[in-house]
């Protein structure tokens, strides 16, 4: 056979098509069946993980008993409370070197300040030295506290003296020189027939002679605090004596964020800190769960203070306010970036220390002219 007849005789090959419309059929079944699968282990991971959460809601009580509260609105963050970065020219002073140095004094250019361990301690010359401790025992958890004791606010006294409210101890006067402690006032004492449960923080007057002070709680201890500031019932204190006794007038309300300690400032105004801010324009968790106390209930059914905690943003703000309340400037550090867990601002020399309840380290920052 010539190569021509060869040609002659074989069929072109047609290239086969293979389309979608072949597979049909087949894609389909795997696919329902695939599908079904998946439904099936969707709905049993669902309800694994369903029933035990909806039986822990049920079974477990809440450690807190909140009530609805109402908030305004929060004040817009512009103007004078306008975000910045100011907060974050701060150096840390004493890094990993102190546990949570809630409130700062000075006598003369020594400083001191009270630690989460249950020590007050003074810096000089980039030294930490103890120079006092008010409990005993390992004070490494906070369930170590009680035992241990937490200081907390701090204040120099006319004489020379250093006078320390202690969280679960009560109040103290230290001699820094001579390393000698005297309780005022101990915290089993009852006052008004109630026990103190959170001393918190304190003021003396120029001659020494009167103390005011704070019990944040005659329920929660400090280890509990969130529980406290979740809880939001009115079973703090604040004791005075004299013409203002048992009475009180509100200074200023509505503020951009949840104070804490408040010193003065050399303008003749305050000084505030604050660790978390309430947004606005933005979300503040704290107003959205204000109203909703189940939500609150239900939270602390099923998760600790500590991993709550981690849900809590890291806005450091520092407020100054006029000697009426207004808003005279502010500082902020919008990721906790330099400055977190601002708990105080300490105005000393040209300069702001601010004061931490949970971060290692002391912060200061050059105080520059409003």
């Amino acid at each position: 056979m010539s190569e021509a007849d060869g040609l002659r005789q074989r069929r072109p090959v047609r290239p086969q098509v293979v389309t979608d419309d072949a597979r049909v059929p087949e894609a389909k079944g795997g696919s329902s069946f695939s599908g079904r699968v998946f439904r099936a282990t969707f709905l049993m991971l669902a309800v694994f993980l369903t029933v035990p959460l909806l039986g822990a809601m049920m079974l477990l009580d809440s450690p807190i008993d909140p009530q609805p509260l109402s908030f305004k609105e929060p004040p817009l963050l512009l103007g004078v409370l306008q975000p910045n970065t100011k907060l974050r020219q701060a150096e840390r002073l004493f890094e990993n070197q102190l546990v949570g140095p809630e409130s700062i004094a000075h006598i003369g250019d020594v400083m001191f300040t009270g630690t989460a361990d249950g020590r007050v301690v003074k810096l000089e010359n980039g030294e930490v030295e103890t120079i006092a401790r008010f409990g005993s025992g390992p004070c490494k958890t906070r369930d170590d506290e009680p035992a241990c004791g937490r200081p907390l606010g701090i204040r120099a006294g006319p004489n020379g003296t250093l006078f320390v409210a202690d969280a679960y101890k009560g109040l103290f006067e230290v001699n820094p020189w001579k390393r000698e402690v005297k309780l005022l006032l101990s915290s089993e004492t009852p006052i008004e027939g109630r026990k103190m449960s959170f001393v918190n923080d304190l003021t003396v007057t120029r001659d020494g002679r009167k103390i005011y002070f704070t019990d944040s709680s005659s329920k929660w201890q400090r280890r509990d605090y969130l529980l406290l500031v979740m809880e939001g019932t009115d079973d703090g204190r604040f004791y005075v004596s004299g013409l203002m006794k048992g009475g009180a007038d509100l200074f200023v309300e509505n503020l951009p964020g949840f104070p804490d300690n408040i010193r003065a400032s050399s303008s003749g105004g305050y000084w505030v800190g604050m660790s978390t801010i309430r947004s606005n324009p933005g979300f503040s968790m704290l107003d959205f769960l204000s109203e909703r106390p189940y939500l609150k209930r239900m939270i602390f059914k099923l998760f600790s203070q500590e991993t709550v905690m981690k849900f809590v943003p890291r806005y450091s703000l520092v407020l100054e306010l006029s000697d009426s309340g207004a808003f005279r400037r502010s500082l902020h550090d919008p990721d906790g970036q330099v400055a977190a867990y601002v708990s105080e601002v300490h105005e000393h020399d040209g300069h702001l220390y601010l004061g931490s309840f949970r971060s290692p380290f002391l912060c200061r920052l050059r105080l520059q002219s409003a």
